[in-house]
């Protein structure tokens, strides 16, 4: 089924032309070009979800970031693509990861960048997420990169205020720079996803990166399969144009790539599921499951991993896992959608 498109947030300013990406690519300074920005796919000014993009987009933000992904292998990681930008992290969750990745990325374009702590701030003290954010942008914040753990909030926010904004996780709604690095790592491994079988296996329910992984492999063609417990794969997703199963085993010889889940310890304080050590067993990947997998199977994780739960050592560091290159095709992925969203002229 192919994912409903739509344009919440169209951009008024010109797409960056392929001249201008490689520029910034090679450090050369980011500025006029030949003429053809109306054929570039991208016009938005934010990026808060994978649903609501096009797969056009999506190819584009890829080239994109495939030019920015050499950056990385030098001696002087930087270029001045964003510079004189700046960009504000505000979380209001825990993050590594996705945090860092954001900082880093942002650091390469030479924007400046600013942690925010919701833990440390005037959060704590009764104020509300707009006024924080209009407070910060009012200091000259260009992009606003926000985790929060309320479903809607970046869409709420970028509503209100003339930054960029950046979804780094909602709730249970979306994360779609995992979602889009998830795909770019899969089809960079494998050359395409059409016609893959994907199986996404854990806590479905709870989970905003099963959401953007779902929409992102649909929407370039993949069969995606939900595995995982029933209280936490909802049959309703079938509805998207997903299969559901409740045995790993079942699906595990069919399918292509396993991208697996956290779990998360509160969902078994919950009664979700009878322990840790029977999800483990019937739905954790191991060394015996891998050998009744296709010998070519390609194994995902956003992280972090619970070593011994949802996979054992041996799998997460063997010769079939792609979970470190998801971290470095992230910081990849995050350079282009800063650099896309800021109109990719700075």
């Amino acid at each position: 089924m192919t994912p409903p498109s739509r344009e919440p947030h169209p951009d008024s300013r010109p797409n960056p032309r392929p001249e201008v990406v490689a520029g910034a690519a090679t450090g050369a300074s980011a500025g006029a070009g030949a003429p053809g920005d109306e054929r570039r796919p991208w016009r938005r000014r934010h990026l808060l979800d994978v649903a609501s993009l096009s797969r056009e987009e999506i190819e584009f933000l890829f080239e994109t970031a495939r030019s920015f992904r050499e950056v990385s292998t030098r001696s002087v990681k930087k270029v001045p693509a964003l510079r004189g930008r700046v960009v504000v992290n505000l979380f209001y969750e825990p993050s590594t990861r996705t945090r860092i990745s954001f900082t880093l990325a942002a650091q390469r374009l030479s924007a400046d960048v600013v942690d925010f702590n919701g833990e440390t701030s005037s959060v704590k003290k009764g104020e509300t997420l707009l006024d924080t954010a209009r407070n910060i942008i009012a200091m000259g914040v260009d992009t606003v990169v926000l985790r929060h753990p309320a479903p809607g909030a970046p869409q709420f926010l970028s509503e209100r205020v003339q930054a960029c904004v950046i979804n780094a996780g909602d709730g249970a709604h979306a994360h779609p720079t995992q979602g889009l690095l998830d795909l770019f790592t899969v089809i960079d491994k494998l050359g395409s996803v059409e016609n893959k079988r994907i199986a996404i296996v854990g806590d479905i329910r709870h989970s905003r990166v099963a959401r953007s992984d779902m929409w992102a492999f649909l929407r370039f063609g993949a069969k995606v399969v939900l595995v995982g417990p029933p209280t936490l794969v909802p049959s309703s997703l079938r509805d998207i144009g997903v299969d559901v199963s409740y045995s790993l085993d079942e699906v595990l010889p069919e399918v292509d790539v396993l991208c697996l889940l956290r779990i998360q310890s509160e969902r078994q304080e919950q009664g979700l599921f009878p322990s840790l050590e029977e999800y483990s067993r019937l739905f954790g990947l191991n060394s015996e499951r891998m050998r009744r997998a296709r010998p070519d199977v390609l194994v995902l994780h956003p992280g972090p991993i619970n070593r011994g739960i949802e996979i054992t050592p041996e799998v997460a560091d063997g010769p079939r896992s792609a979970i470190l290159e998801q971290v470095t095709n992230g910081l990849a992925v995050r350079m282009a959608a800063l650099y896309l969203t800021a109109g990719g002229d700075a």
